[in-house]
């Protein structure tokens, strides 16, 4: 069983506080199973990567990311190594003004900074600094922005069986038409049954798979050739180019941002 990263009764109890939050850093990685809780959730990591299991999707959370978990919401963890991560859960009468739906976020220094301070509070009633700190953090969920890091699963056992072989081999650079001939279905059904099952073209879901497996790998440190080179990719270039347009970064900078040290300094 997984170390709970705030106590129980926090997250479970109607007479805790409307907000409660924690850190916590294994060396062991973590990873729990489909559950569900009536508290909303918003999890990130503090170093390395983090994915969760939502429906039929699975979502990925960079350290500079985190994932909203409206209350009642299904989902399961698992992280890529050793866990350093955090968790604020908010009473489920608090969440009326948050996302309906899960969604990925940046997270701001304001955000990280708070949750910071909330995970150091002894889980009884919240004081009136405590309270402020608290709505900062609801406010700063509220108004945040939906961030692209989920990838959508289809249902269709021919696309189902196209998508397990991509993710096996995202180096694997087959055009739809070959990929529709291997499934043994009709490209323009194949191209149909992907906007319709997944709400991406097949070419979009494959760079959002590359997408989100780049993510895994510049979290481990790998060097940006290999990435780019087990992704598919002709070119470093065109690697980097992908990435900046989707995350407004390059993968250099981006690792950067993950390091304990500059975590430390926007705190």
């Amino acid at each position: 069983m997984s170390t709970p990263i705030i106590r129980l009764d926090l997250v479970t109890s109607s007479g805790a506080p409307f907000l409660a939050a924690g850190e916590l850093t294994q060396s062991e990685a973590r990873a729990t199973s489909s559950h569900s809780h009536a508290r909303g959730q918003l999890m990130g990591a503090l170093s390395g990567l983090v994915s969760v299991g939502l429906d039929k999707q699975t979502w990925v959370v960079p350290a500079i990311h985190a994932i909203w978990i409206p209350p009642h919401c299904v989902h399961s963890v698992r992280s890529y190594g050793p866990f350093s991560g955090w968790s604020v859960f908010i009473a489920e009468n608090r969440c009326a003004s948050l996302p309906p739906e899960p969604r990925a976020i940046k997270t701001s220094s304001l955000l990280r900074e708070a949750v910071r301070r909330a995970a150091t509070w002894p889980g009884v009633e919240l004081d009136q600094a405590q309270t402020r700190i608290a709505e900062v953090i609801i406010d700063e969920l509220a108004a945040s922005k939906e961030e692209s890091l989920a990838l959508p699963r289809p249902e269709d056992p021919r696309l189902v069986r196209i998508t397990d072989a991509l993710a096996g081999d995202l180096s694997d650079n087959r055009r739809l038409e070959q990929w529709a001939a291997w499934a043994g279905v009709a490209p323009r059904t194949l191209s149909r049954r992907f906007v319709a099952e997944t709400g991406l073209t097949f070419a979009q879901w494959r760079q959002q798979a590359r997408l989100l497996r780049a993510l895994e790998l510049v979290a481990a440190a790998v060097p940006v050739t290999t990435i780019a080179l087990e992704l598919g990719y002709d070119n470093v270039s065109a690697f980097i180019d992908m990435f900046r347009r989707a995350l407004g970064t390059t993968p250099g900078r981006y690792q950067t941002a993950e390091t304990p040290e500059n975590r430390a300094a926007v705190r």
